[in-house]
C-alpha cells in the first residue's frame, strides 16, 4: 500500500550515451514506500540501464537520483557518490532478484542467503538464523541445506528472494524474475516476492517483458527509446 511517507526514491533528468547511443534521455522517475513498479518496453528501450542507475550500480551522465535509505535516514544522491560508497549502500539497503536468480552453486540455500549478512559483518550463527527465518517465511523449511543444483527453479527464485529480503532492505530491485519460469511457477514467484516486498512497506521496482506480471503490481512504467512515455501513476510523456 502507498503511503504519504517521503520518496524513497526521486529521479531527475537522468541521461546515458553509450558510445553515442541513447540509453536514457531525461528519464525521470518518483518511487514511494510500498509500491510496486512495473518497468516495460521493447528491447534496447532503456529498461535494464534505468533499473541499474536508479540502484546505483552505474551512474548516469546527468541528473540525479536521491535515496533515502531508511525512515529519518538522511538522503543520498547516487549521482555524487563514489562507487565504493554506491557498493556500501547496495549491501545495506538495496535488494537485488535476478531472472537466474544468481545463487552461488558450491553454497546451500541457507548459506547463500546468510552471506548476504555476513558482508555485512553479522555474525555467523545470527546471519544463518535470520537466514532461516526467511527460507521459512517463503515456504522453503526443510530445504536449508540443500544446493542450487538441488532445487527446482522456483525453488531457487525464493531462495533469491530470501537474500534480497534478508538485509531488510529500502527497496528490492527485480530483473525478470520470472522470466525463465513457466506459467505456474512465475505465479507463485511472484507471490512470494510481492508479498515479501510490498507487505513490509517497502517499494519492489521490477522490469519485465510478461504483462500479466506488470498488471499485478501497482504502477506502470514504459520506455521508448530511452525516454518514459508512459506513468500510470499520471505523467505521461
Amino acid at each position: 500500500m502507498i503511503t504519504t511517507a517521503p520518496p524513497v526514491l526521486q529521479a531527475h533528468s537522468l541521461s546515458k550515451t553509450y558510445d553515442s547511443a541513447h540509453a536514457l534521455v531525461d528519464a525521470g522517475l518518483t518511487v514511494h514506500p510500498g509500491e510496486s513498479v512495473a518497468i516495460m518496453g521493447p528491447s534496447g528501450s532503456g529498461k535494464t540501464t534505468l533499473m541499474h542507475v536508479l540502484s546505483g550500480i552505474i551512474q548516469s551522465d546527468t541528473g540525479d537520483v536521491v535515496f533515502t535509505p531508511a525512515p529519518g535516514h538522511a538522503p543520498v544522491n547516487l549521482a555524487t557518490r563514489t562507487s565504493e560508497q554506491r557498493a556500501r549502500l547496495r549491501r545495506e539497503h538495496i535488494g537485488f532478484v535476478f531472472q537466474d536468480g544468481l545463487l552461488l552453486p558450491e553454497l546451500t540455500a541457507l548459506e547463500n542467503v546468510a552471506v548476504a549478512r555476513m558482508v555485512a559483518g553479522v555474525p555467523r550463527a545470527q546471519a544463518q538464523q535470520e537466514a532461516a527465518g526467511w527460507l521459512g517465511a517463503l515456504g522453503l523449511a526443510g530445504y536449508e541445506q540443500r544446493r542450487p543444483g538441488q532445487l527446482s527453479g522456483g525453488q531457487a527464485q525464493r531462495v533469491a528472494i530470501a537474500r534480497a529480503q534478508v538485509t531488510g532492505p529500502a527497496v528490492v530491485f527485480a530483473d525478470e524474475p520470472t522470466g525463465a519460469l513457466d506459467s505456474a511457477t512465475s505465479e507463485a514467484v511472484l507471490d512470494a516476492l510481492l508479498g515479501s516486498t510490498v507487505s513490509r512497506g517497502a517499494p519492489l521496482v521490477m522490469v519485465t517483458h510478461d504483462e500479466a506480471v506488470a498488471a499485478r503490481c501497482s504502477r506502470l512504467i514504459r520506455l521508448q527509446d530511452g525516454r518514459v512515455v508512459h506513468d500510470s501513476a499520471g505523467v505521461h510523456a
